[in-house]
């Protein structure tokens, strides 16, 4: 055991933990309306708690521990095969189970956005349960359990595609098949609180460090570069989304230059082990700018309520950094360059084949998942219940007084 790495991994899953807790809740709660803010802290809350107990009891075997190709086995259900002295490289494999336990926290949980003001809760907690084991844990197992594309050589140092791509697809499904907001597009009131969706993505920001930080599982240069550039291209692609929302419509808004960096963050993550300086705030001005757009393109065109555009943000930003970081490897200095016998059209063949294949897993899956559940329980509060507020009429509190 290495005590450097030991302090950094375990720092660094707490700075993820406060990415869900409270970064993210913060973050979608102050985009909705005020009688749903607390019914959107519930569903992050919950689904946190119900990720933590499937990930120890199943999920973190089938991802890590040896299988084949496509999940891994069940020697360590329930963490049975992990004593205080088992090692994971330098550190303690229980510290690793719940670093890698973060991640599965906050992925499901980020599809809380494309749901919200909406949905019933017991929906939302079968469907993120399920999805949690019949999406995210094999793709995790495909990437950094030793599978498939694990052996392709397919580069996700962070989750662009274990985090990014299959949570905004499946976000994307579930907004469809959920139907959207009353009185979408026009008639949906803007955010009630930006000045919380500043304080929940500064809070996604700095626990990012934990994120792509941590994910080198060691306290040296890799995990160092790799917060330069997360810094980096978080900045460039706040800047980029601010000038563009300032140019279009006259005025720069707090909950766009947010988005932007929420957007920046995800474009990097993928790449954040490999790229360096230069090529971050390349990723940051190609997040800023594709992100934007796929916004106006998710709701406006496409129709589909994806209510905090996690698709559009997360999903292809995830996809952006996934797939231009096979042009990067080799842009400036700190950059890592190609494996031997590889080229940058090579990779990027090998980081399609990822992105394309776990988009298209993520989207059947959870087509079946969100249609058995509506079979079981229904998806939808009735009408009277999402004018009302969900707030109330689903949890008996109120976000205000009034």
């Amino acid at each position: 055991m290495n005590g450097a790495d030991t302090s950094w991994i375990l720092t660094a899953t707490a700075l993820v933990l406060l990415m869900t807790l409270p970064g993210l809740a913060l973050f979608y709660a102050g985009l909705v309306q005020a009688k749903n803010i607390l019914s959107v802290l519930m569903h992050v809350v919950a689904i946190a708690c119900l990720a933590s107990i499937l990930w120890f009891m199943f999920g973190y075997s089938l991802a890590f521990s040896e299988g084949n190709a496509f999940i891994g086995g069940i020697a360590n259900f329930g963490l049975g095969a992990i004593e205080r002295d088992t090692l994971s490289g330098t550190i303690p494999e229980s510290l690793f189970a719940i670093f890698q336990m973060t991640f599965a926290v906050i992925t499901p949980a980020l599809m809380v956005g494309a749901f919200v003001e909406r949905i019933k809760f017991s929906a939302v907690l079968i469907i993120s349960g399920v999805w949690l084991m019949a999406v995210y844990v094999p793709v995790t197992h495909w990437v950094w359990g030793g599978g498939w594309l694990a052996q392709m050589g397919v580069i996700d140092f962070a989750g662009g595609i274990v985090v990014h791509v299959t949570a905004g697809v499946s976000a994307a499904v579930i907004a469809l098949m959920l139907g959207a907001r009353k009185g979408f597009p026009q008639g949906v009131r803007p955010p009630h609180a930006p000045w919380m969706v500043m304080v929940g993505a500064s809070l996604l920001w700095v626990g990012w460090f934990g994120f792509n930080g941590g994910s080198a599982v060691a306290a040296d240069g890799n995990a160092s570069m790799a917060i330069l550039v997360t810094h980096l291209s978080a900045a460039t692609a706040s800047l980029v989304w601010m000038v563009i929302e300032w140019v279009k419509f006259g005025k720069p808004s707090v909950v766009g230059i947010v988005t932007g960096t929420i957007a920046g963050l995800a474009t990097i993550t993928p790449a954040s082990g490999s790229v360096g300086p230069m090529g971050a705030v390349v990723l940051g001005l190609a997040g800023g700018l594709i992100c934007y757009y796929a916004v106006d393109l998710v709701k406006n065109k496409m129709k589909i309520d994806d209510s905090l555009d996690v698709l559009a943000v997360h999903g292809v930003g995830g996809a952006t950094g996934t797939l231009l970081v096979a042009f990067l490897l080799a842009f400036g200095a700190g950059a890592t360059g190609y494996a031997e016998g590889t080229t940058a059209f090579s990779q990027f063949g090998v980081q399609a084949i990822g992105v394309v294949a776990t988009a298209v897993y993520s989207l059947v899956v959870t087509v079946v998942i969100v249609w058995v559940t509506k079979k079981l329980v229904g998806l939808r509060v009735n009408n009277e219940e999402e004018t009302t507020g969900l707030d109330l009429t689903v949890h008996g509190e109120t976000g205000y007084r009034h």
